[in-house]
């Protein structure tokens, strides 16, 4: 059918489809690239139990509370960085509007530009009507004219 109505052969078809669902960003998480599922780990984990010294504790205090602060902030910079993504996809979604608005009228363009072509093309034997009329009405004055002509002339025509 696509060989029918002008289309692609199924090879491209399959083609233009690969890239439709290919990711818009090699990083970018898909079924097919699931990312890396790394973790983060502040401190090492502990295999046996074991006793602190005073500075290690209050050097694990003062390091939970820094890590508590940079939690927060790190929990604020994901959220607006999800806000952008979000906006992102907004603006992606309102271009290929945009795209879909600009393909549909411009195949409304063309219908209108072939409806006029094929009007035109129907008023052709019209004005070939036309055409030999004028060659018949010019033929006529000339043979009218050459009468005239040959009566004033004394029957001789130059």
């Amino acid at each position: 059918m696509t060989r029918l109505f002008g289309g692609d052969s199924s090879e491209a078809i399959s083609s233009k489809s690969e890239v439709l669902s290919k990711a818009t960003d090699a990083s970018v998480i898909t079924p097919l690239n699931p990312g890396k599922f790394s973790s983060i780990r502040s401190i090492p984990v502990l295999d046996a139990p074991r006793y602190f010294t005073k500075e290690e504790a209050d050097a694990l205090k003062a390091e939970s509370k820094q890590k508590t602060e940079d939690a927060r902030h790190t929990k604020k910079a994901y959220k607006a960085m999800s806000a952008v993504e979000v906006a992102d996809a907004k603006v992606h979604k309102a271009h290929r509007g945009y795209e879909v608005a600009v393909a549909t009228n411009e195949l409304t363009k063309k219908q209108a530009d072939f409806k006029l072509a094929k009007k035109l093309h129907g008023l052709r034997p019209g004005y070939a009507r036309l055409g030999v009329g004028l060659e018949k009405a010019e033929s006529k004055a000339t043979e009218r004219i050459e009468a005239i002509k040959a009566k004033l002339l004394g029957g001789s025509a130059e």
